[in-house]
This record gives C-alpha cells, structure tokens and sequence, in this order.
C-alpha cells in the first residue's frame, strides 16, 4: 500500500442533499472503522480496507438506502475514478479516484439531479407530497413577512418547485439557495427560520 496516495471520495448526501467530496490518504483509510461523514452528520460512506478487497458502504439518494460494494485495493487506490451505481435507479451513488475527474463526475451527477427534480417537480410529482405542501408554505409566509433576500442586496425572488426541494433564485444576479423538501427534519429545520438569504453571485 503506498502510504501518502490520496483518493477523493464523493456522495451525494440523502438527507441534507449536498454533494460531499473528501480527500483522504491511503493511510487514513486503512484506520480501522473509517467513516466518512457528511458534515450535516447524518449519512456517510464506511471505508473497510480487507487485504487485497474495499468494501464500501454508500448512502444512496436515489433509493434512500445504504448500498454495500466491493473492489480490489489495487483499484480503489490507483483508479483514476471508479462510480458505483444504484441497482435500483441505474444512477451513480459513489465516486472514487483522482480529485479533478471525481469533481468533474460529481458535478456531472448533480447536473443530472438537477434535471430529473426539475422534470418531477414540473409535474407535481414529489417524494413526499405532505412535506413540500408544508414546505412551500412555509416559504410563503416567509416571504409575505419580507424574509426572504438576497445577499447582493435584492429583495426580489422566484421560486421553482423541484422533486425533493425548492429552489429560490435572484432575478438579479441568478444567485441560487436550494432548500430541501423531503423528510420531516427538513420540515423541522425550515420552520425554525424566520429569514432565507439567497447567496447572491458576483457581478
């Protein structure tokens, strides 16, 4: 094993919904136990290196279940990138490998995302209908309160209604916030808000 090699594992957290990308040496993952969190703290990829095996443990946002994969050490350590699927959803739930081809990937997958959300929400389609209901009411009150801005200093917004979140955007400088939509605990974390603040993009 060499020692200072270092691997970038991503995952797309399926409870906050962030894409999460951690570097980590081949030392550091040999520890026994090897956990990898997201930094909401509520999902994370377990790391077993077994001799000349990598098991994996990958949470899944597509199925909302954790996936168990194996690979040789040789590959998971030399690979330039592998991805691990979803058997369910076809769609990749893991990337390991070099930074710049796992962050190239990962931005691929949220891409996909992204637009699969889009298509869902725009036919009032939605992981759990009870929760975005809450949810966009929430949003409103909010906004009819005047708490939602944007940190570019605009108090204008639009709202798009995705599959599993709702994203406000700035109709002056496209700054975007995506909100979650999907679980009570989102529910939970909005209703703890009286503001929303839209981070505003350089002009």
């Amino acid at each position: 094993m060499v020692e200072d090699a270092k691997r970038s594992i991503a995952f797309i957290c399926p409870v906050c919904r962030q894409p999460v990308i951690l570097e980590r040496t081949a030392f550091q993952l040999a520890a026994s136990g090897s956990r990898l969190p997201c930094p909401c703290g509520k999902s994370g990829v377990d790391v077993a290196i077994m001799g000349d095996k990598v098991r994996l443990t990958v949470p899944c946002l597509f199925c909302e279940e954790e996936h168990t994969v194996t690979c040789s050490t040789q590959a998971f350590l030399r690979e330039k990138t592998l991805a691990f699927s979803c058997a369910n959803s076809g769609l990749d739930c893991c990337y390991v490998g070099q930074e710049e081809p796992v962050f190239a990937a990962t931005r691929r997958l949220e891409e996909t995302v992204d637009a699969l959300e889009a298509q869902a929400g725009a036919q009032g389609t939605f992981l759990n209908d009870l929760v975005m209901e809450e949810i966009l009411g929430e949003i409103r009150d909010i906004g009819r309160r005047g708490g939602i801005s944007c940190s570019c200093g605009c108090r204008e917004w639009k709202m798009k209604v995705n599959y599993s979140s709702v994203e406000l955007t700035c109709p002056q400088c496209q700054g975007a916030l995506k909100i979650p939509a999907a679980t009570l605990s989102d529910l939970e974390d909005l209703c703890c808000k009286t503001t929303l603040t839209i981070r505003g993009k350089t002009l």
